[in-house]
């Protein structure tokens, strides 16, 4: 059996207790084992919200035996009591300082991965945190070296944007071969480990329309992302492109590759969220500790009412039990 996941705070002024509760509500008598960090009182209101029970234990091997009968807490507390909807800065290092306790226990092995909770980066900022998100900042976490790559993925589609958190402005003149052919090769290897997927097949998107019109509308396809294929062919993963980004995500498309790099953001974004808005889950290539996390914000305008949904998060907790059982298995047979 593998540790028990560890699931961070996440911003309190959102819906993260309520999804936290749900996920616990929808998993409790399946496999996937979690805990939560935070604040006991935090969790303990959403729990009365929802006929739900909340236990606080004190190490992470307590998380298995009462997980069936109630959510798994560590305790952490709140600087002040959160207010739906309200974020408020003076609970910014109890939301960072769960990221690094998380890390911490994931990278100890008394944690089997890190889910994490929907932060409020403006919120952060203010309390001087430094990084563009999660990804980033996990990577840091992880050590000096560590190059994370972010993944969506649902059922259907798998997606990776090479550049992430940058305006739309700069994409073109930031993109590089080598960050084009180092995110397929982190993503062919996570998909051999985390995922099964034996003999991995990437797609690589275009930056401009028509792949560029061969240099018409645009050079980046010919100088940039084309030898960036070359060079991951050499060295022998299997991958095609630079492909016109319209053409990637229908159906049959999908069924030609294990995952898709898109050269920006929203590039990726839109068709895995199109496609499966409520499953996709944030998943974190190059750590070396799995960690995942629901694809949705905060959703301060939902935040007490007991609406959100917690099925992306329960796909990430999910995700990341199969990943740690896999990661677990290697270790043993190696």
């Amino acid at each position: 059996m593998t540790a028990p996941l560890a699931l961070t705070l996440g911003e309190p002024a959102g819906i993260a207790g309520e999804i936290t509760l749900k996920a616990w509500q929808a998993i409790r008598g399946g496999d996937a084992v979690f805990f939560a960090i935070g604040d006991p009182d935090y969790y303990g209101a959403a729990a009365r919200a929802l006929g739900a029970t909340v236990a606080v234990i004190d190490t992470p091997e307590d998380a298995a035996a009462r997980f069936s009968s109630a959510l798994p807490v560590l305790a952490a507390p709140l600087a002040v009591p959160s207010e739906p909807g309200k974020p408020d800065g003076r609970n910014a290092g109890a939301v960072i300082a769960s990221i690094d306790r998380a890390v911490a226990l994931a990278s100890a092995g008394r944690a089997g991965g890190v889910v994490t909770n929907p932060i409020h980066k403006g919120v952060l900022y203010q309390a001087g945190f430094r990084h563009p998100g999660h990804t980033e900042y996990l990577a840091a976490l992880a050590g000096a070296g560590t190059r994370a790559v972010m993944m969506l993925a649902c059922r259907e589609l798998r997606v990776v944007p090479v550049t992430i958190h940058i305006p739309l402005a700069e994409v073109a003149g930031r993109l590089r071969t080598a960050d084009i052919v180092a995110c397929g090769e982190i993503t062919a290897r996570a998909l051999i480990r985390d995922f099964g997927v034996s003999e991995p097949r990437l797609a690589v998107a275009g930056l401009n329309p028509h792949a560029g019109e061969s240099g018409h509308l645009g050079r980046e396809e010919l100088d940039i992302i084309a030898p960036a294929v070359a060079e991951l062919r050499a060295k022998g993963i299997r991958v095609f492109g630079p492909a016109p980004a319209d053409t990637l995500f229908h159906a049959r498309a999908r069924a030609r590759s294990d995952a898709v790099l898109c050269m920006y953001h929203d590039q990726a974004l839109v068709p895995l969220k199109t496609i499966d808005f409520d499953g996709g889950v944030n998943v974190t290539l190059g750590l070396p500790f799995v960690r995942t996390s629901p694809d949705h914000g905060t959703a301060f305008d939902i935040a007490g009412q007991s609406l959100a949904n917690p099925a992306s998060l329960v796909a990430a907790i999910e995700m990341a039990a199969r990943m740690a059982e896999r990661r677990s298995h290697a270790r043993a047979a190696a």
